[in-house]
C-alpha cells in the first residue's frame, strides 16, 4: 500500500464521518460474516482504510468497508465466492501500488484487496525465469510484482521483456488490465501483446489458467479489460537477450508537421532494415510556460533553447533510443547515423547521452525522487491520456496545444506526444484504440496543488469538448467515465462483446467498481 500520502483535511473529516456513520447504520453484510480464514485477514482500521481510499491521482476518495491482506491466491477466490453467495454481493477491487488516477482501484463500502501483500508469502516464487521449447525464455510473474522487480530479476540472467511502461513501479496485474504503453510499443506492441499465459481469479471465484489457445475468451477479455472480468495473479512474460546500454537522443523541432512526419517515418520499418530501427520513439513538448525542464541539455545550450521556446511558443522534442551491447558497440554510432539520416530537426539542435539499459528504463524514478524531495509527488495528478487518430492529430495540435494549453498557464508537468502502429495491438483483447493504422498517444502529465485541481479538471473537460465538437474520434486511456452511455460510446462495436464477457466471468458485477462501468460509485 502507498505510504505517506498527503490528503486534504476535508477528506480526513470525510473519513472520520464515514467511520462514525458506518457504526451507526446497519450494513448489508459484516466482515464478521466472512469465512473465518478470510475474516481474520480483513483490516478495517482507519489507517488501512485511509490508504485504500487514495491513489496517485488524488482526485477521487472512496472509503471501503475493509481491506483484505491475502496470504494466498485462494484467499482472493474465497472472498469473491463469499460475496457472490450473498443476496446483495459487496464489490471488490484489486489494488497494487495505488497508481490509479481516478479511483479505479477503490471500492466504496466494499473490499479492497492489497495485492502487494501476496509478495510477502511467495517464498521467492514471485518471479521465476525459465526456458522451454518452443517458447524460449520466459518469466512467470505474480500479478502483485512490479516491473522494476521484473527488470532486476531478468537482468540477472542477461534477459529482458520486450515491452515496458515508462514508469516501472507499477504492478504486472495493473498494467496488463489496461495495456501498458511506452515509446517501445510502436515496435513490439503494448505489454498486453507480450503475454503467453495468465492465471486469473474470475468474478465467479474460479482460479483459471488461460492463454490464446486455452480458455482464450477469458485471456483476451482480461488483457486490457479494466479489471472487469478477473484479477490477474500470474503472467507468463516472454524474454529476450538484454542489451547493456543505449544511445539516447533528443532533437528539437519548431513545426509539428515536420516533427510528426519524422516520427511516423521512424515507426515505419521493414525486416530488411532491423538494425536501422530505433528501439524507442518518444516525443514531448517544451511549452512557453516557465520554468522549463531543460535538464537533458548542456547548460551552455539552455539559453538558446529557452530563446527558441519563447520565439515559437512550442518546441517539439523527438526522442529516440538505440540499444547496444559489447558486440554491437563498434557499430552503434553508424546505426544512429543511419536512423537520423533525412530527419528534419532544427540544425545543431540534436543532443545525445549514453545510458545503461536500466538507467534509461528507470529514468522516471529519478524524476520521482526529485519531486519527492520538493514535496511535489503526493499531490493531485489530473492527468489526461488520449489516443488521437493520425488523420486528425494536426487539428488536435492546433485546437488543444495552441488553442487551449498555450493560453492557460496550467502546465506544471510533462506533455508527451508519440505515434503507435495499431497492427501491434490484438483486436481480440478488450483494449480500445482509434480505428486507424497509426494513432498518437497524447499524455498531459500534470501536477497541481489541491486548490488548483478544479482548474486543471476544467481544462481537461475543455479539451474533451473540443475533440467532440471537432469530430475528432479520440479514445481515452486510463479513463474514468461518468455514465454507462459514455462507456458504450468508448467501446463502440466492442461493447456487446464486453457485456457478454462480463455476464460470463463476473455476472454479479462484483469486480472493479471504481471503473464505474456497471456499478455507480
Amino acid at each position: 500500500m502507498v505510504k505517506n500520502s498527503i490528503v486534504p483535511k476535508s477528506f480526513l473529516l470525510l473519513l472520520l464521518t464515514s467511520l462514525v456513520l458506518s457504526q451507526a447504520q446497519p450494513q448489508p453484510w459484516s466482515p464478521l460474516q466472512a469465512p473465518k480464514e478470510i475474516a481474520k485477514k480483513l483490516n478495517h482500521g482507519p489507517n488501512s482504510l485511509l490508504l485504500a481510499s487514495t491513489d496517485f491521482g488524488h482526485t477521487v476518495h472512496k472509503i471501503p468497508l475493509a481491506v483484505l491482506n491475502p496470504t494466498s491466491i485462494n484467499d482472493i477466490s474465497e472472498l469473491i465466492k463469499f460475496s457472490k453467495s450473498l443476496p446483495n454481493p459487496f464489490t471488490i477491487a484489486a489494488r497494487g501500488n495505488g497508481h490509479s488516477l481516478h479511483g479505479q482501484a477503490m471500492a466504496y463500502n466494499g473490499i479492497v484487496i492489497n495485492m502487494r501483500e501476496l509478495n510477502s508469502h511467495r517464498n521467492g516464487s514471485g518471479i521465476v525465469v525459465s526456458w522451454k521449447a518452443p517458447l524460449g525464455y520466459y518469466a512467470d510473474v505474480g500479478g502483485e510484482q512490479t516491473w522494476i522487480d521484473v527488470l532486476h530479476a531478468t537482468l540477472e540472467r542477461g534477459l529482458t521483456p520486450l515491452s515496458w511502461t515508462n514508469y516501472l513501479y507499477l504492478t504486472i496485474g495493473g498494467t496488463l488490465s489496461n495495456a501498458g504503453i511506452s515509446g517501445r510499443s510502436f515496435r513490439f506492441g503494448p505489454q498486453i501483446s507480450n503475454v503467453h499465459e495468465l492465471d486469473v481469479v474470475t468474478g465467479n471465484g474460479d482460479i483459471i489458467t488461460c492463454s490464446a489457445k486455452n480458455n482464450s475468451e477469458l485471456f483476451f477479455a482480461v488483457l486490457g479489460g479494466l479489471g472487469q472480468f478477473g484479477i490477474i495473479t500470474r503472467a507468463r512474460i516472454p524474454l529476450v537477450s538484454a542489451p547493456t546500454r543505449g544511445k539516447w537522443l533528443q532533437m528539437l523541432y519548431s513545426d509539428f508537421l515536420t516533427f510528426s512526419k519524422d516520427q511516423e517515418n521512424l515507426i515505419s520499418f521493414n525486416k530488411s532494415k532491423q538494425n536501422s530501427v530505433p528501439d524507442y520513439i518518444g516525443g514531448s513538448l517544451l511549452l512557453n510556460h516557465p520554468p522549463l525542464d531543460l535538464s537533458f541539455y548542456p547548460v551552455s545550450d539552455q539559453p538558446k533553447i529557452t530563446s527558441l521556446v519563447t520565439r515559437f511558443g512550442i518546441i517539439y522534442v523527438l526522442e529516440l533510443v538505440k540499444y547496444y551491447n559489447n558486440e554491437s558497440q563498434k557499430i552503434v554510432d553508424k546505426e544512429i547515423q543511419e536512423i537520423i539520416r533525412g530527419l528534419n530537426f532544427l540544425p545543431t539542435f540534436i543532443y545525445e547521452k549514453d545510458a545503461s539499459y536500466e538507467q534509461f528504463l528507470n529514468r522516471v524514478y529519478t524524476e520521482e525522487l526529485a519531486l519527492r524531495s520538493q514535496g511535489l509527488w503526493d499531490r493531485p495528478h489530473p492527468w489526461l491520456d488520449l489516443f488521437v487518430p493520425k488523420s486528425r492529430v494536426s487539428d488536435f495540435i492546433e485546437g488543444v496545444f495552441k488553442g487551449i494549453l498555450l493560453k492557460q498557464n496550467l502546465t506544471t508537468g510533462r506533455t508527451q506526444v508519440y505515434p503507435m502502429n495499431r497492427s501491434k495491438w490484438d483486436g481480440r483483447m478488450s483494449a480500445i484504440t482509434p480505428d486507424e493504422d497509426v494513432f498518437y498517444v497524447v499524455s498531459l502529465l500534470y501536477t497541481s496543488e489541491f486548490d488548483q485541481l478544479k482548474a486543471y479538471q476544467t481544462q481537461n473537460q475543455q479539451i474533451l469538448q473540443f475533440c467532440k465538437d471537432a469530430g475528432i474520434q479520440i479514445k481515452q486511456y486510463l479513463s474514468r467515465k461518468e455514465t454507462l452511455e459514455q462507456w458504450v460510446e468508448h467501446f463502440g462495436p466492442k461493447w456487446k462483446l464486453f457485456e457478454e464477457r462480463k455476464a460470463a466471468f463476473d455476472p454479479k458485477h462484483i469486480l472493479s467498481p471504481g471503473q464505474r462501468i456497471f456499478i455507480k460509485q
